[in-house]
């Protein structure tokens, strides 16, 4: 999900002139970036605030602990909206799937270092980090079910939403060759994961 002493309003320092939403916005993107960059140990609050624009205190003001702001960037990136917030297309599954998938592309073209360290590297040993990862993937997958208009019984859809899930894994390792390992390039990830995504619904369709 980044002065010098003065009579000037400019040398005010930012903080101030943010209002409380825009604050915990700035100090929630600074700490996408943070721990993007950067292994868990090695972020620091003061740098989260410094990054953010804000005092120091305000940072625990609104996230508490290192650990809980890790949590809310965790959550930030790793959920996807609701269906209505995508603006997906009607018409055929193709057009479904390329807006559901150019969605995920914006969010990883801006935090896919962020995305990667806490999806597929982060959960490590933490039940917490891993029970909101689970959650996340679990409605990203409801979520694409949904969007294609997906319909059947309690028991067809937990085998497509098995399907999607499992295709989840393959998103994760396509953007690594694409964000870590430049062997793939963005193009080339999105219409990779279009084509699967299809692929996967199609046969949860048909096997219907």
């Amino acid at each position: 999900m980044s002065s010098s002493v003065s009579a000037q309003p400019a040398a005010e320092p930012r903080w101030r002139r943010l209002g409380p939403d825009e604050r915990r916005t700035a100090i929630l993107t600074a700490g996408i970036r943070a721990f993007g960059e950067q292994p868990y140990s090695a972020v620091q609050m003061a740098a989260v605030a410094a990054d953010a624009g804000v005092a120091r205190g305000l940072v625990n003001h609104y996230f508490g602990t290192k650990r809980e702001l890790y949590l809310d960037v965790v959550r930030a990136v790793m959920f996807v909206p609701e269906p209505d917030e995508v603006h997906l297309p009607t018409g055929t599954l193709r057009r479904r799937v390329e807006a559901t998938v150019d969605w995920l592309m914006t969010v990883l073209a801006a935090h896919g270092r962020t995305w990667l360290a806490v999806g597929a590297d982060g959960a490590g040993g933490d039940p917490e980090v891993r029970a909101i990862l689970d959650e996340a993937d679990h409605k990203a997958a409801e979520r694409v079910l949904d969007a294609v208009g997906f319909t059947g019984s309690v028991t067809e859809r937990a085998n497509a939403l098995a399907a999607v899930r499992a295709y989840g894994g393959m998103v994760k390792a396509a953007v690594r060759e694409w964000v870590d390992r430049g062997s793939l390039t963005q193009d080339q990830v999105r219409s990779l994961l279009c084509d699967a995504l299809v692929v996967v619904l199609e046969t949860a369709i048909g096997s219907r």
